[in-house]
């Protein structure tokens, strides 16, 4: 019998602090009209210096299981998607899988820039419905702000951070990821990255003097682009499903700029309405903009179970993808977990594991 791949539960986290386009004009040589007319973005979250990647990670990851009621340890798999994790390695996912307390769950990073989140729910689908695993956590989750360079008018409007997650449970009814797109073309790499910090170009005095660890975008190159490949995955998304757009009840773009949805809006002849938008009060959260822009829609009642959507998206690579996805959103009547005692158990949990290791290799080392 199929197996399908069940969204069952969901979940947000964005940083306390609000900075406004008339707080960035004090900061850069711009003002709210500008910014506003030409991304549609009027205000962004900025991670305070206690929120990094992977707390923030974690926390929608423990809304997500809590409305799944699911126990971190019956998750089989973590699956992180960002552009700016904790580390090189190790895997923000396993930070993540640690500060929960996923005991059996592998973990990894997925980096295919904002695109990260459509390829990451894609891969897990697929590991559910050919029966490896039964459960697994995706997460898109990002401090870009960590990576933005604040005197630079045409990358610091733009960005914001924020985590978003999904539960995926396998389930013989039909629901979740019924069709997927994912594509890239190197050759345009260039367009949209951070230079230094990798192997090619490791971190020097001269790369940070010249803001090489910082966003590099060609704007103007990213704007063709996207309004491009976002009308194109979406319909081979929505074919390969065997459905056609009148089937959708809501498209869920990635939440870059006002006029690139505009744009894909009118390509696929869809009225702006059928969009869910709420970059104006988050900017660009890179891959965890299609999670946080779905807990809306839910939060909104814009999307409710057994309805249709399609989630598309851009990114660095560049790469850009697509996804239908059936909404089987239930939220269960009664909690049987909290997301407090499961952090305050994580945390017990790590603190024996780390104790244990020491206690080894000091037996070890005698």
């Amino acid at each position: 019998m199929a197996l399908y791949a069940r969204i069952t539960g969901w979940g947000m986290s964005v940083p306390e602090k609000v900075l406004t386009n008339d707080d960035l004009s004090k900061m850069v040589d711009t003002n709210d009209e500008w910014i506003r007319s030409r991304t549609g973005i009027q205000e962004r979250r900025i991670a305070s210096s206690e929120e990094t990647t992977a707390s923030l990670a974690t926390e929608a990851a423990l809304q997500a299981l809590e409305v799944a009621q699911l126990n971190p340890d019956e998750l089989d798999l973590i699956v992180v998607s960002t552009s700016s994790p904790e580390h090189i390695f190790p895997a923000t996912a396993c930070l993540v899988q640690d500060r929960l307390g996923a005991m059996h769950a592998g973990a990894f990073d997925l980096l295919a820039a904002c695109t990260g989140f459509i390829f990451a729910l894609n891969l897990a689908t697929q590991a559910i419905r050919t029966g490896s695993i039964k459960s697994a956590l995706v997460i898109g989750a990002e401090t870009f702000s960590r990576l933005v360079d604040w005197k630079d008018r045409d990358t610091c409007i733009l960005f914001g951070d924020g985590a978003g997650a999904f539960v995926l449970q396998a389930s013989q009814e039909p629901s979740g990821v019924l069709s997927a797109v994912m594509r890239s073309d190197g050759s345009g790499g260039d367009l949209l990255s951070v230079p230094a910090g990798g192997s090619r170009m490791p971190a020097s005095l001269a790369s940070v003097s010249n803001g090489q660890h910082y966003i590099h975008m060609n704007g103007r190159e990213v704007f063709r682009f996207a309004s491009r490949v976002m009308v194109q995955a979406t319909h081979e998304a929505v074919a390969a499903a065997k459905l056609t757009l009148a089937d959708i009840q809501l498209i869920i773009p990635h939440q870059a700029n006002q006029r690139i949805i505009e744009s894909a809006a009118r390509g696929l002849g869809v009225p702006l309405e059928r969009c869910m938008i709420n970059l104006d009060r988050y900017g660009n959260t890179g891959t965890a903009s299609i999670p946080i822009a779905v807990c809306e829609a839910v939060q909104q009642g814009r999307l409710k179970p057994d309805e249709k959507i399609v989630l598309v998206g851009f990114g660095g690579g560049l790469t850009w993808g697509a996804a239908v996805v059936e909404w089987s959103g239930l939220i269960p009547a009664k909690a049987k977990i909290r997301p407090t005692q499961v952090r305050l158990f994580a945390q017990m949990r790590s603190f024996l594991r780390r104790l244990l290791r020491r206690l080894e290799g000091w037996i070890w080392g005698r």
